[in-house]
């Protein structure tokens, strides 16, 4: 009785999958929707594969162009931005605003806060502004001279449009059109222990602000929340620091103790804001001569940071929820 019920059911069954297939009239229809996307995706495949060759046989015979700094815009956005987008999306989700405040084109210079032991706020911005801004535009970023002593990261941080943070520099590239990135408490900020998380540290001796003046493009501030979590630092081990000339060793719940592991970033929520652009074109003549002007400008960016910080806290609440 069983077997004959079964046996029955089987055409049934069969009858079911042709419709799923063949649609209800047998005529292949849903099989041709099937076989037309697995068409389409296998060509989006075959394109990307093909780009993807066709981009390293042209990397290996040298057919790229690379700015005097070695910035390599291809390389960036083919390679690094997407790579960088990947934790910018899943892993931290950060909210980027304000973005209408980047200009579309043009100098400006981008002042923000630095934290998080390892510089993961500097990329987090740059994939932001790329990624997020009506224009795409590249973030050219100042980095310390350390970065450039580490052979590959050096290579990275010059392709991806990083240059070392010295005025000449600075004064160059916003003189020729770019945006510019600088982060003044430098390893002051990336240092500090987690007690002093969202406390900016000193803003050097304002040296980003005679920059601006220099040059007359407007300083953007610049707040970011979430990079002070992803290594909560607890203490800082000066004699293995001492001995790896390195500025800080920091000591977190994780690292070192869980060695390779304790050094990947805890996946904290981040929120990026950029200010109100602060003018300075006003301020260029007879500056020198009065140097609480530059106090004053480099005070009051900081102290705009500072508040949107204290904002942006109380509004994300904890950082991993």
């Amino acid at each position: 009785m069983g077997a004959c019920i079964e046996n029955a059911m089987i055409p049934t069954a069969i009858d079911r999958q042709a419709q799923a297939t063949h649609g209800p009239e047998g005529n292949g229809a849903l099989g041709d929707d099937v076989s037309q996307t697995w068409s389409e995706q296998s060509d989006g495949w075959r394109q990307l594969l093909a780009g993807a060759a066709d981009y390293l046989l042209r990397r290996v015979s040298g057919d790229y162009q690379a700015d005097e700094s070695g910035f390599d815009p291809e390389f960036n956005s083919s390679v690094l931005m997407p790579a960088a987008g990947v934790l910018y999306r899943n892993w931290f989700r950060v909210q980027a605003r304000g973005l209408d405040q980047v200009p579309a084109s043009g100098p400006a210079l981008v002042v923000a806060n630095h934290s998080g032991v390892l510089p993961f706020d500097a990329v987090m911005l740059q994939t932001g502004v790329f990624n997020e801004h009506p224009a795409h535009r590249n973030l050219r970023l100042l980095g310390a001279d350390l970065v450039y002593t580490v052979p590959v990261l050096a290579s990275l941080a010059r392709m991806s449009g990083h240059t070392r943070a010295c005025p000449q520099e600075a004064d160059r590239l916003l003189r020729a059109g770019e945006l510019v990135g600088v982060f003044p408490e430098g390893f002051k900020g990336i240092g500090k222990p987690f007690s002093e998380r969202y406390r900016l540290q000193r803003f050097g001796r304002g040296g980003f602000a005679v920059t601006a003046i220099k040059a007359g493009v407007p300083i953007i501030p610049c707040a970011i929340v979430g990079a002070e979590e992803i290594y909560p630092m607890i203490g800082n081990s000066e004699p293995v620091a001492r001995l790896l000339k390195l500025p800080f060793f920091p000591v977190t719940p994780l690292f070192p103790w869980l060695g390779p592991v304790g050094a990947i970033p805890l996946p904290s929520n981040w929120i990026i804001e950029f200010c109100e652009p602060v003018p300075t074109e006003h301020l260029r003549a007879g500056w020198q001569h009065h140097p609480d002007t530059v106090t004053k400008l480099a005070d009051q960016v900081k102290q705009t940071i500072q508040l949107k910080l204290d904002e942006l806290l109380v509004e994300r609440g904890p950082a991993f929820s």
